[in-house]
């Protein structure tokens, strides 16, 4: 079955205090173009994760966002001890040297000096919360593939009801085929009636209408786009990834259509050709979004 390009997954994992949220929305694209926003604790890990993204989509335009939140609230801030001890050895040291007398209060003092209360712990990235995140967006790829699964159901419902709406159109253009021939012989020869003094070779005449008929044939055309219809299913049928497959066939759909729009000399034809190429042009428009 056929697959969407458009979908959208989502997943969050929760780890010691935290969430680990994980989306990727995809578009339609002719190529693979990933954009990452990742969470700083886990960029070392973002070659990985575009591989990983990289072979289970294929193709699209991808948007990833990893981020991470507190489910833990922590209410204190701690006081960077050494800092601090430094701050009030070289304080006290320059309120000796100069005769300053010591503040009514230390800690009002040192507390507004810069760094005091900042945290100076690095978060590293630890195999298990690696783990858990590799797996948050596992499962968030799932999520979009099955999302793209469902869109590229819903996409092979609307092609067969087109493809059979122009087979449709294709078989009503035979009555009026049949009588086109008919109605130009007797036009030619009800013109060459209207001029009396004109001489013409009755055989010659004959060969030339034979000519003319068969230059406005659209037998060939009309066995070429069937051929076309059928190659169309039987490729949705093949499975997902072939989407550029499918509007190659779409083209070639489109240049029978036109042929017989242009041999088509009799307005039911045209009328018919157009409905035609109105039917092809959702199917062009859609396939865009076929993998």
């Amino acid at each position: 079955m056929i697959q969407s390009m458009t979908g959208y997954g989502r997943y969050v994992a929760e780890w010691q205090g935290k969430k680990i949220h994980v989306e990727i929305k995809s578009l339609n694209s002719k190529a693979l173009d990933l954009s990452a926003k990742i969470a700083p604790l886990y960029r070392e890990k973002e070659m990985e994760i575009r591989q990983s993204v990289a072979q289970r989509l294929e193709r699209g335009k991808i948007d990833l966002t990893i981020w991470t939140e507190k489910t833990t609230v922590d209410l204190t801030t701690p006081v960077n001890r050494p800092v601090l001890s430094e701050y009030f050895r070289q304080v006290n040291s320059v309120a000796q040297e100069s005769g300053i007398a010591d503040p009514s209060s230390w800690f009002h003092a040192l507390l507004r000096f810069p760094d005091i209360l900042a945290k100076t712990e690095v978060e590293e990235l630890s195999e298990e919360d690696w783990s858990v995140t590799h797996n948050a967006v596992t499962e968030a790829i799932d999520s979009l593939v099955a999302f793209r699964q469902q869109e590229g159901k819903a996409l092979y419902g609307k092609f067969v009801e087109k493809v059979e709406n122009i087979r449709s159109l294709l078989a009503s253009i035979e009555p009026f085929e049949k009588g086109r021939v008919d109605k130009i012989r007797q036009r030619i020869t009800d013109g060459l009636r209207q001029i009396p003094e004109v001489q013409y070779d009755t055989n010659r005449l004959e060969q030339e209408m034979i000519y003319y008929i068969e230059k406005l044939d659209i037998s060939e055309e009309k066995q070429r786009l069937s051929n076309h219809l059928d190659y169309f299913l039987e490729t949705m049928r093949d499975g997902h990834g072939q989407g550029k497959k499918l509007g190659f066939i779409a083209q070639e759909m489109g240049r029978e259509i036109n042929t017989m729009g242009s041999k088509s000399n009799q307005a039911e034809m045209q009328n018919i050709v157009v409905k035609m190429k109105d039917e092809l042009e959702q199917i062009k428009e859609q396939v865009l979004n076929v993998l």
